[in-house]
């Protein structure tokens, strides 16, 4: 027996989807720190809708996951397709879990009580659990914020993905347009409704295996996801010059943007977020996506962040848990703080590029090659 080349050879990149989608993990990152001195005030945060920036890889992963595949189910079964989504994502979610558990008891204090009294068992419990992207429940929590993975909080938002591209493989590629277009359509408005009459005003959310956090969980995947789906079947790119650099201030402008009203107008502030997901969002990626880049340094930046995008997202949390313990518990002033802020925002950067190039290429290449090659005689 030999071995050909994979069946299904990769698509051209959107370069500037790749190069946005880096510049978004920034500023989450970023978010994250400056998050540390807010002391959970929702309208002290500098960077006051970085949070945003999920919603953002939502729309784009419907997107990209439309144009990679919606061609090509004539040559691949189902199977097929969750081994290739699960060769892209899984490896980088094993690693994130393991950073996370490598500096778990380096987070112990104030901040985070039950740390202390965590026995190593429960923690590689909870680690091997994490693996698998089955969501821990609240009864199972071992840090106390409830999260759904509290080795490493943000990869509630790949549990969701997840959910989303199994929906894709079974029913949605399937669905007409116009279809598509009404369950758009549907999700957007009950979005709109959400964060206009909602308790809260922003779409905060997502991480905890509760009624209320699921719902708002599914409430940022349905419609960025599938009307990312949509977009890409519909093809109406927006072709403008200097379309990175264009796309790239508004993703800072949006997402900088600072808190909208106060407590007693919650919904100027949800009208606004609807706005920015439903409205700013696609054009955002329908610019991208019509623009080409021009010149081998703006090639060499978009690959740049568009390889470190995924890593630097699902590996910089634990980073972010012990430095929030240290502000937190120590009561460090911002002034001071920040410059520690930017140390974690460098070391993220690191981290996530060589978890890439040291482990997660590699691993995806054999993984490649185990099970998405063809056998021939």
């Amino acid at each position: 027996m030999t071995k050909q080349p994979a069946y299904l050879e990769s698509k051209s990149h959107y370069q500037i989807l790749d190069g946005l989608r880096g510049v978004a993990a920034i500023i989450v990152v970023s978010f994250h720190v400056l998050e540390a001195n807010a002391g959970g005030n929702r309208f002290a945060q500098i960077i006051n809708h970085g949070y945003l920036a999920v919603d953002f890889f939502f729309l784009l992963s419907g997107f990209v996951v439309a144009y990679a595949y919606d061609d090509r189910w004539g040559k691949m079964t189902q199977w097929d397709f969750y081994k290739r989504r699960l060769i892209r994502l899984q490896p980088m979610v094993i690693m994130g879990t393991l950073i996370g558990a490598a500096l778990f008891y380096t987070q112990a204090g104030g901040t985070f009580p039950p740390i202390a009294s965590t026995p190593v068992w429960k923690m590689l419990l909870v680690m091997l659990v994490g693996f698998t992207m089955i969501p821990i429940l609240p009864s199972m929590d071992i840090r106390g914020w409830q999260e759904m993975h509290p080795l490493n909080g943000p990869a509630w938002s790949l549990f969701f993905e997840y959910i989303a591209n199994i929906l894709y493989a079974l029913f949605v590629r399937k669905f007409s347009n116009t279809l598509l277009a009404i369950l758009v359509f549907i999700f957007a408005g009950l979005l709109v409704n959400y964060l206009v009459t909602g308790p809260q005003g922003d779409v905060i959310g997502g991480w905890s295996v509760d009624k209320t956090q699921l719902n708002i969980g599914f409430l940022r995947l349905l419609y960025p996801f599938f009307g990312g789906v949509l977009l890409s079947r519909l093809g109406k790119l927006i072709h403008i010059k200097g379309a990175f650099a264009v796309c790239s201030l508004l993703i800072v402008l949006v997402l900088f943007i600072p808190r909208i009203g106060g407590p007693q107008t919650l919904w100027m502030n949800g009208l606004y977020e609807a706005f920015v997901i439903i409205i700013m969002f696609p054009l955002i990626v329908a610019i991208g996506a019509g623009g080409n880049i021009t010149g081998k340094f703006a090639t060499k930046v978009c690959k740049f962040l568009g390889d470190i995008s995924y890593p630097i997202y699902i590996t910089h949390y634990p980073l972010i848990y012990f430095y929030t313990a240290w502000v937190v518990d120590n009561k460090v002033p911002m002034s001071y703080s920040l410059r520690f802020g930017l140390l974690v925002l460098i070391v993220s950067i690191a981290i996530a590029y060589a978890s890439l190039k040291l482990y997660d290429e590699p691993v995806r290449e054999w993984l490649r090659k185990r099970f998405l090659v063809k056998k021939a005689a």
